[in-house]
């Protein structure tokens, strides 16, 4: 299987840095040895400059491969080509699947059923606890949690699934090349349970033009996608096309009306996106088998928060989702001892309607 590993790799090489032309060329050739032994006017003919001809050709192109197979498998890494039965199904059946995958972590994770959490890397502590919530809620209901470790929406989505179950992210670097650097920790955590991957060769950079491409594999592993967070100019809503193109189920959650992050998604629901204020409006949006075999983990739940306690609620209605509030201003509100009020707040906590902060401070969940 490792010959076979490397011919892909050759190709994969020669052509990553023109998705068009290596789709085009893949087209052509399903087998990667035909585009590698194919006649020079071929190739020109599907786009092929004199450079790409020459990183096709064997030697050069055999004995890159062959490097780059060692260095994956010293850091540990697997890789799957187009070929290869663990090759994940939805994402095979979109316009242009990546022709390899290279992967950290549990390849098996790419073969569960996953929907994707996507949207800003500035998101209001709202956004935050959302989700953070639906993708805990998804994940420990059997479903693979897709998104693209970036800062924001991604990694509260990557964070929440961690806590229920398993995750996949998707970079827009080489799988060595940790983009963001601040989410190196994540992306260990990620690997341990889920898998990161990369279509892009060892070394390769975070540049711009490599994230749309990112984003067609969320899109791609994913039988739905749930915005939360988005500008009016979003990667996330990029995403969101691909995957419609893709006949992927489309989710926003709907978010205040005042803040700029919430007109992305506002949007999508004007167009006709599902509105999702709970898990079980995502699980609805799935294929027949699995949205019974989800719903029926979910057995005995409605999907939304336990109710609070007439005393709780007296708590609960003075927090807001979108900003803290201090324990003294809450004693101050409710005219309640303060260990009756640090009380109230555990058990609000517990029941995951309270999230609780640095220096004695609280927000609404959702």
């Amino acid at each position: 299987m490792d010959d076979r590993h490397i011919l892909w790799l050759a190709l994969n090489l020669a052509l990553w840095d023109s998705q068009k032309l290596l789709h085009d060329v893949q087209t052509r050739f399903p087998r990667p040895e035909d585009a590698l032994s194919a006649a020079s006017g071929e190739l020109r003919a599907l786009g092929c400059d004199e450079e790409r001809i020459r990183r096709l050709r064997p030697p050069l192109s055999l004995d890159a491969a062959h490097k780059e197979f060692d260095r994956l498998k010293k850091k540990g890494y697997s890789l799957l080509t187009f070929e290869d039965g663990e090759y994940p199904l939805f994402l095979r059946e979109i316009f242009d699947p990546p022709c390899v995958l290279y992967c950290r972590g549990r390849v098996e994770a790419l073969r569960g059923p996953a929907v994707a959490l996507v949207g800003t890397r500035k998101p209001t502590p709202y956004g935050k606890a959302v989700a953070e919530r639906l993708a805990e809620d998804l994940a420990s209901r059997g479903i693979v949690i897709v998104s693209g470790l970036a800062l924001g929406i991604d990694a509260c989505a990557h964070g929440g699934a961690l806590k229920g179950g398993r995750t996949v992210a998707v970079l827009g670097s080489g799988l060595d090349v940790m983009y963001p650097r601040h989410n190196r920790r994540l992306a260990d955590a990620i690997s341990g349970n889920g898998a990161v991957v990369s279509e892009f060769p060892l070394g390769t950079e975070p540049l711009a033009y490599n994230f749309p491409r990112r984003n067609r594999i969320i899109a791609g592993l994913s039988q739905a996608v749930v915005v939360v967070e988005a500008a009016e100019q979003s990667g996330s809503l990029i995403t969101a096309q691909l995957a419609l193109d893709e006949g992927r189920e489309i989710a926003a959650v709907p978010g205040n009306i005042t803040s700029g992050v919430s007109r992305g998604t506002h949007q999508l629901l004007r167009l006709g996106a599902k509105l999702v204020e709970s898990w079980v409006d995502v699980a609805e949006e799935l294929s027949p088998e699995l949205r019974d075999e989800v719903m029926a983990r979910g057995a005995g739940a409605t999907g939304r928060l336990p109710l609070p306690t007439a005393d709780e609620a007296g708590v609960l209605d003075r927090l807001r989702a979108d900003e803290v509030t201090n324990v003294d201003a809450l004693v101050e509100a409710t005219g309640r001892p303060v260990t009756e009020v640090l009380t109230l707040l555990l058990s609000l906590e517990v029941k995951g309607l309270v999230a609780a902060g640095p220096g004695a401070n609280f927000r609404r969940r959702m």
